[in-house]
């Protein structure tokens, strides 16, 4: 690496990564006088051409984030192997340090700015099919339908996550986070793109770049963070996905009906400035440094981290596993004894989440509409709704934390369910009582984001280290396939659906993820009496 300090920030081309970088904030730029061009129209570019700032900025955008590769990455990386497998974890019963703290805040936002990307497609779809005269469904004309945007955004959700997976294993960890950074920023010209085709390519490119960050969030706690704060963290963390729907709705009624539905794709570009220029408290990966041989940089950041390394050869037993080192056979080892009943239940649980949150919560927006609610009102409804229950991410991190992993599940999941079987029966009506609205919304906006925070940080501590990756993997994957499930239904030609198909489309598979957990669900907690499949799941480790 060609620059290095005591903080292990490291780049393999420095210049080339600034230069980058300053070119895509400028690409960027360059699209906003198309944007300001459509004031008077209420920013509507439908059927504008193209100008010619805004294509010297895309040239500008491309050579950046070649330069930025470039600055990131080496050939001999992407070419070497390591030579030993390298487990690095934090000690036991460390304190937290200022150093996790920082940690912890830098994160957060990450994830934060992270979530936004995906929640916006559900505000954006109304003004986006206003705009370019789409329906929910094809409609007679052969204009394709609205439901395009989330299912390409969420496609892209799909392939990032196993592209960054791949990427965090060859690149690191950090600097798969920068590029997915200098990836929000570009993909804000979403904003300011006049033809829909080109929404479409930029919405794939959004969550391509959204896919990967919780899996990474998450690899980089459980190697620097303690054990016995790990689990809590991970939630609380994760749980902030709630707080970026709080941001989304705020944003969305205070400046769509100014600003139009673009302004939240151009917001992007100023967060992700914001993480790029955080990132010096982000940390690489001690692992991975040390198993491509940079061990100076590995152990300034295990010392600051408090943490340890211990080198793993093929004969090692994995701890906590009874069959050793024979945990090989790609994902179909999920789905095989003694592992079988504990997949299912992450499986059927993964996916009541995605059918929730990219059913019910991507057409929540329009569905309030539908029921009378103007724009800014019923944007205001989710933001208030999700401010109330936002309590339940700290009240689930503390349950986590404290009390049990595998009850914690149960008991939000069932309260989820209970929400979701009301608004099955009673969701048309509650436009006239908005009390209970806010109330019974919170639930499917921040309970569900709160059970996929737990989601994560649980099957990042059941499965054995060997196919801890898999599992995690499976849990985020089958989530996004609910979502690209939907929107292939409306794609179809299916209506939209309303608020009480969508409940229904949620309700039924987190009832089946309770009874699932209940069965055939796991305690991580080391103080927990054991079980007859516990025996086979690895303690908590990176």
């Amino acid at each position: 690496m060609r620059s290095r300090s005591s903080s292990a920030l490291t780049y393999a081309h420095p210049l080339f990564f600034w230069g980058g970088f300053l070119a895509c904030v400028a690409g960027v730029l360059l699209h906003l006088p198309m944007y300001l061009h459509g004031k008077s129209m209420h920013y509507h570019l439908n059927g504008m051409p193209m100008d010619t700032p805004m294509t010297v900025g895309m040239v500008l955008i491309v050579l950046g984030l070649a330069a930025v590769a470039y600055g990131l990455v080496t050939p001999e990386l992407l070419r070497s192997r390591p030579a030993t497998e390298v487990r690095v974890r934090a000690l036991e019963d460390a304190r937290l340090r200022p150093a996790h703290l920082a940690l912890i805040a830098v994160l957060t936002i990450a994830v934060t700015i992270d979530a936004m990307k995906p929640i916006s497609l559900g505000f954006v779809a109304p003004g986006v099919a206003k705009e370019y005269g789409l329906k929910s469904a094809m409609n007679p004309h052969g204009h394709p339908a609205v439901a395009l945007l989330p299912f390409f955004g969420l496609t892209g959700t799909v392939v990032g996550s196993f592209l960054w997976g791949w990427l965090g294993d060859r690149i690191g960890r950090r600097a798969s986070i920068l590029f997915a950074g200098v990836l929000f920023v570009t993909t804000a010209t979403c904003g300011a793109m006049p033809s829909f085709n080109w929404n479409l390519a930029m919405c794939f490119l959004m969550g391509a770049g959204a896919g990967g960050m919780l899996p990474i969030t998450f690899s980089l706690l459980a190697e620097t963070i303690p054990a016995r704060h790990r689990g809590w963290i991970m939630v609380l963390i994760g749980g902030t996905v709630a707080l970026a729907y709080v941001l989304t709705s705020w944003l969305s009624s205070s400046l769509v009906p100014h600003y139009s539905w673009r302004i939240l794709w151009l917001v992007g570009m100023p967060s992700g400035v914001a993480l790029i220029l955080l990132n010096r408290w982000i940390p690489e990966s001690p692992r991975f440094l040390l198993a491509h041989g940079r061990e100076d940089e590995a152990r300034s950041i295990m010392a600051r981290y408090g943490a340890t390394a211990v080198e793993v050869t093929d004969e090692e037993p994995e701890p906590g596993s009874a069959e050793g080192a024979d945990e090989r056979g790609g994902y179909s080892r999920l789905f095989r004894p003694p592992y079988a009943g504990l997949t299912s239940a992450v499986v059927v649980l993964g996916l009541g989440i995605g059918l929730v949150t990219y059913g019910f919560q991507l057409w929540i927006p329009s569905n309030l509409q539908k029921l009378g609610l103007a724009q800014a009102t019923a944007d205001r409804a989710l933001r208030d709704s999700a401010l109330l229950g936002l309590p339940l991410v700290f009240i689930a991190a503390a349950l986590y934390g404290l009390w049990s992993a595998k009850k914690t599940i149960i008991l939000f999941t069932a309260l989820v369910g209970a929400a979701l079987a009301v608004l099955v029966f009673a969701g048309d009506d509650l436009a006239k009582h908005r009390d209970w609205l806010y109330v019974l919304l919170a639930g499917p906006i921040v309970g569900t984001s709160t059970i996929g925070a737990i989601l994560a940080a649980y099957s990042s501590e059941i499965y054995p280290t060997r196919i801890r990756s898999r599992g995690s993997g499976l849990s985020a994957g089958v989530g996004k396939f609910g979502g690209v499930a939907v929107t292939i239904l409306l794609i179809a030609g299916i209506a939209a659906p309303s608020i009480g198909v969508t409940s229904l489309l949620g309700t039924v598979p987190l009832i089946l993820a309770v009874i699932a957990v209940a069965l055939f669900g796991v305690e991580t907690r080391r103080a927990a009496a054991p079980k007859p499949v516990a025996a086979e799941v690895a303690p908590a480790e990176a």
